[in-house]
């Protein structure tokens, strides 16, 4: 297993910096590395690797979720408002709606199934949207109307959001079974998810302000409290539903908000570790690819993923009507939501390995999201940011630094 992982990180890394070198996002040629070392095609993975490939993505999912709320402030939720709140949700539910009735037509998925894969392909990706929005922050870039900041915080949520969506879904397959209670616990699970957040980050917050440890030890207390707090919701599980994923990302925000210097600090350490937890996440999703599944359901597969991409553009669209964003903004802001891969990297293949019929069908059509989406959104935004954004104050940051 060792020499395993060691070829992961190798050969990952090496194949993501060639990717990108090209102007493809990493993470392709990761899930492409993972796909040729595969079971499915030359197998030199040892079976114990991909046999706790489900934790490692759990932890990776934390870790995702840690650097999005140790970089969301408060201040910027505050600033854009209104939009920012509805883009939380509205456009993710739109895309839902539009893939759980497309693939039950297309793909003959039933509509518990069709739900889940909706909720899989829902979010949007950190890793491919929160570097660009705060490069184009520094840059100046949007910033009369806070767009690179609106898409920031709205797809940091958007993401939880999504998540908590999939699991009360993935009960809904597994039960075969539509309850009630199983949507009303969604906000239960997020309030419940803030407070243990607000429980566990508020006295972390003033405890970081009064120490000066190291970094290392900085980051490996909160890694450690973000577990309990998974703990915490399993151990809950049979009385009450606890969102810890939104109690991890709430912990990040308060520190932010009261330690914003510490939290800084450890958001870098985070990026470490993301380094390291990025190869294997991506690597051991191509690993689990069957494109057998794809090549029965290729065409309907794209249809899916259009349809869906079709309707979060009209839920974009419908946040910002009544706000000050020019057209150019709104569209800018439609195109900044299109990327797929971390979370699609992160849950697209729980449905396989919960044994579900419909989990090779989903963690095909999750890949095929993110080897569509991920380089085309990031072209997409690099490309017509500058064109599409208000320059002015790019322009003086640029004089100023002269």
């Amino acid at each position: 297993m060792i020499f395993s992982i060691g070829l992961i990180l190798f050969v990952g890394y090496l194949a993501g910096r060639l990717f990108a070198k090209i102007r493809i996002p990493g993470l392709v040629g990761m899930i492409a590395v993972g796909f040729l070392f595969g079971p499915y095609c030359l197998s030199l993975l040892d079976p114990t690797v991909l046999q706790i490939s489900a934790q490692l993505r759990q932890i990776a999912l934390v870790i995702i979720l840690t650097r999005s709320g140790l970089n969301l402030d408060f201040a910027s939720l505050k600033k854009v408002g209104r939009p920012a709140v509805l883009m939380c949700f509205v456009p993710a539910s739109a895309e839902m709606l539009g893939v759980t009735v497309a693939a039950h037509y297309l793909l003959r998925l039933g509509w518990f199934e069709g739900m889940l894969l909706g909720a899989v392909l829902a979010a949007v990706s950190p890793a491919v949207v929160s570097p660009r929005m705060i490069g184009l922050i520094e840059r100046g870039l949007g910033e009369k109307h806070a767009v690179p900041k609106l898409v920031l915080a709205g797809s940091s949520v958007d993401d939880v959001y999504v998540i908590v969506a999939f699991y009360a879904f993935l009960g809904l397959v597994q039960s075969n079974a539509l309850q009630v209670t199983s949507f009303l616990l969604i906000p239960v699970s997020i309030l419940l998810g803030v407070a243990l957040g607000c429980i566990v980050g508020i006295p972390l917050a003033f405890f970081y302000k009064r120490t000066n440890l190291p970094l290392a030890a900085n980051v490996l207390i909160l890694l450690s409290l973000s577990f309990g707090m998974i703990g915490v919701e399993e151990l809950l599980k049979p009385w009450v539903s606890v969102s810890s994923l939104v109690g991890i990302m709430a912990a990040g925000m308060i520190l932010l908000f009261v330690a914003a210097d510490k939290a800084k600090e450890i958001s870098r350490g985070y990026n470490a570790l993301w380094t390291f937890f990025e190869v294997l996440l991506f690597v051991l999703v191509g690993a689990e690819v069957n494109f057998a599944y794809l090549a029965d359901c290729g065409l309907a597969a794209l249809a899916v993923l259009a349809v869906g991409l079709c309707m979060r553009t009209l839920g974009v669209f419908l946040c910002l009507v009544a706000t000050e964003l020019t057209k150019k903004e709104r569209l800018f802001a439609a195109i900044a939501y299109l990327p797929k891969a971390t979370v699609q990297a992160s849950i697209g293949g729980i449905a396989l390995s919960a044994g579900l019929s419909c989990g090779n069908v989903v963690l095909v059509v999750s890949v095929l999201a993110i080897v569509v989406t991920a380089p085309l959104g990031a072209w997409l935004i690099d490309t017509l940011a500058p064109k599409l954004l208000d320059a002015r104050q790019a322009e003086k940051n640029l004089k100023a630094g002269l």
